[in-house]
């Protein structure tokens, strides 16, 4: 080396440690606030599109699409314990001294086996736990609370206690009805989802694609893990945190490995992750020190670039956040706690939001119970409820499905407790909610009264809007008395008043007021083969089937609107089958469409969905009682808006429902 190259050598060296002595300022040190604020103008925040995959591939994904089941869970009316299938009128007043005796039938109804003998007057079936229920029994008795006698040629039991009807029932779509929303867009998939959309036969799911984020590392310290560590040099610890905390967020992590200090290797390497990937993650490199290239590289890749660098926070200032022809683009500091710290809070709800996730659960919630719930001494109990919000604190309301429904755990926010020594919580207690899964955030809107199906358009509408709703379907007259207590925001009801014919505003009181929701037409059901009613008017279908013992009728829950229509129309007359009484429209077009009942009376929607005649009836009007004072609440409103939308009126119509002109009845 000559004198002149030497002094060069000296020069270039000497500029060098003055450039990384005076190390430049941050293009702009801002408040997290307003780094976060800047970040996100320029993101879309949407989930991204879709992707089919198995069911067992599904748990920990989101529902990219609203889920309606195929089909009735259960399909078919079953019994809920083993014992005896009867008609509920041969043991009315049966006791320990009085036992009524019924002839068995020659049959044993297990599960998966259809029945073939229908139980007459005077006569049951034996049958298993999750057996059909055979045509002409409304109720099922214990084997507990009988005995065998008769001789063994015409066995015969003795029952010590009377049934009422439907007892031991679990009705066909008592759970889940066909047609229903049972998992909406955006929901979380776990094992009670999984298990929801098990119960439906539902084997491939569509689930919100996983954003694909690109991981890279920068820095010529950095060493690969199970190489031998050289001189000066660390091991790239950051590249698998990074990765590791996408996972965790929601994301898939894209590895792209660990790369040196070299400009060109690193541009390659950073527009090969743009182009491959949703989004960028790289740590290291982003402080205008000797070697930091990142920041200097970013601001040449593309429009609009550098967002922020530089935020005033300890640890974590030298973050350097961008946006490169709309894929987002993070460089986090490089020691690995300002690095984690800074992707949980600018990273990771952006991975959070892409994959649809929603912010994790509080554990536990303390709630009124606003009715007594009844438990059996001698064991501890744990009820499923739901939370909603009223004046006085959340309130617990206990599941309405039994413990032979998939839903009962999916759809409740949590558990309660009663002691093995009590034999009830009383209404107005105070307790403890243990809070299951995402659960803890109250809705955003509550509904509870009469369930349509055409409510599920109007929610549908509200969950665009950005607004969640609990809905409890609990029939008319419960949605009253919860909307008079102040339990909910708006209840749902289609009751008519018998003294002058109008429906629903006889069940105003002071603070509450009618949103009007739409027309659906009440009808004569029964299958298209049955003869006996083919042609006929209402009228002369139900002379019909009275005239005929052996014609079975299927009813509807004491308090439901429909069963007032029923009532009315028999006029006192309680023909076979009355005694029959699901809580749902989908309940008794199923009985029907399985040959278990021949006619009953039910909505259109419902005739369409199982292939069975309809003939009108009358048209009954489905509204909603509103709490004024929270009628400018901002998910009522919302509610409102999608109430009147005409994408959610076209849905309505399409159901078969006409929704009102007018907004208000008052």
């Amino acid at each position: 080396m000559n004198e002149a190259s030497g002094k060069n050598d000296k020069a270039d060296l000497l500029a060098a440690i003055r450039q990384a002595a005076r190390q430049e300022q941050f293009l702009e040190v801002v408040s997290p606030e307003e780094a976060r604020d800047r970040f996100v103008r320029h993101l879309d925040l949407s989930p991204l599109p879709g992707e089919t995959v198995s069911l067992a591939a599904s748990l920990g994904r989101v529902l990219a699409h609203d889920v309606v089941a195929p089909l009735d869970v259960p399909p078919f009316d079953r019994s809920g314990v083993d014992g005896f299938a009867v008609r509920s009128s041969d043991i009315g007043g049966a006791s320990d001294f009085s036992p009524r005796k019924l002839r068995l039938n020659n049959e044993i109804i297990a599960c998966g086996h259809a029945p073939l003998i229908e139980v007459a007057p005077g006569t049951a079936t034996t049958i298993a736990t999750g057996g059909v229920i055979p045509r002409g029994a409304d109720a099922v008795v214990m084997i507990e609370h009988t005995e065998l006698a008769g001789k063994r040629e015409t066995p015969e039991i003795e029952i010590r206690r009377a049934a009422a009807p439907g007892q031991f029932i679990a009705y066909a779509g008592s759970d889940i009805a066909r047609g229903e929303t049972v998992l909406r867009r955006l929901t979380p998939i776990g094992s009670r989802e999984i298990g929801m959309l098990a119960a439906c036969g539902i084997a491939n799911v569509d689930v919100v694609r996983k954003p694909r984020v690109a991981v890279l590392s920068t820095g010529d310290e950095l060493v690969p893990l199970g190489q031998p560590l050289r001189p000066a040099g660390i091991y790239d610890s950051n590249g698998v945190i990074i990765a590791a905390a996408i996972a965790e967020a929601g994301g898939e992590p894209v590895a792209f490995g660990a790369f040196p200090d070299d400009e060109r290797t690193l541009d390659t390497a950073m527009r090969r992750a743009l182009a491959d990937c949703d989004m960028v993650v790289l740590s290291g490199g982003t402080s205008k020190g000797a070697g930091d290239l990142s920041h200097r590289i970013v601001s040449q890749l593309g429009k609009p670039g550098i967002l922020v660098h530089g935020v005033a926070l300890k640890p974590g200032k030298p973050l350097c956040l961008a946006v490169v022809e709309n894929t987002p683009l993070a460089v986090l500091p490089g020691f690995p706690t300002s690095a984690i710290f800074t992707f949980h809070a600018f990273v990771a709800p952006l991975i959070r939001a892409r994959a649809g996730l929603q912010r994790e659960a509080a554990k536990t919630v303390t709630a009124t119970v606003p009715a007594r719930i009844a438990s059996e001494m001698g064991r501890k109990e744990f009820v499923m409820v739901s939370l909603i919000d009223s004046a006085a604190g959340p309130v617990a309301v206990p599941s309405a499905k039994g413990s032979g429904s998939v839903t009962t755990f999916s759809q409740s926010d949590g558990f309660l407790e009663i002691d093995a020594l009590a034999h009830a919580l009383d209404a107005g207690t105070t307790t403890d909610v243990t809070l299951i899964g995402a659960a803890g955030r109250a809705p955003d809107l509550v509904v509870m009264g009469s369930h349509d199906v055409a409510l599920d358009a109007v929610v549908g509408g509200l969950a665009e809007r950005g607004f969640t709703a609990r809905v409890i379907a609990i029939g008319s007259h419960g949605g009253v008395a919860a909307a008079q207590r102040g339990e909910c925001d708006l209840a749902p009801v289609h009751l008519v008043d018998p003294q002058t014919g109008v429906y629903n505003t006889h069940l105003l009181s002071p603070g509450l007021s009618l949103v009007r929701g739409w027309t659906r037409m009440q009808g004569f059901l029964f299958r298209p083969d049955d003869v006996r009613f083919d042609g006929k008017s209402t009228d002369e279908a139900i002379r019909s089937a009275l005239a005929d013992p052996s014609c079975l009728m299927v009813n509807r829950n004491a308090g439901a609107g429909t069963r007032v229509l029923i009532d009315k129309l028999l006029a006192g007359q309680k023909p076979a089958g009355y005694s029959n009484q699901p809580r749902s429209h989908n309940a008794v077009a199923a009985a029907i469409a399985q040959g278990r009942a021949d006619w009953g009376i039910a909505i259109e929607p419902v005739a369409r969905l199982y292939g069975l005649q309809f003939v009108p009836i009358a048209p009954e009007n489905y509204d909603f009682i509103l709490l004024e004072k929270r009628r400018d609440r901002p998910a009522v409103q919302a509610f409102l808006a999608a109430l009147r939308d005409e994408s959610t009126r076209a849905k309505i119509r399409a159901l078969g429902m006409r929704p009102a002109e007018d907004e208000i009845a008052r």
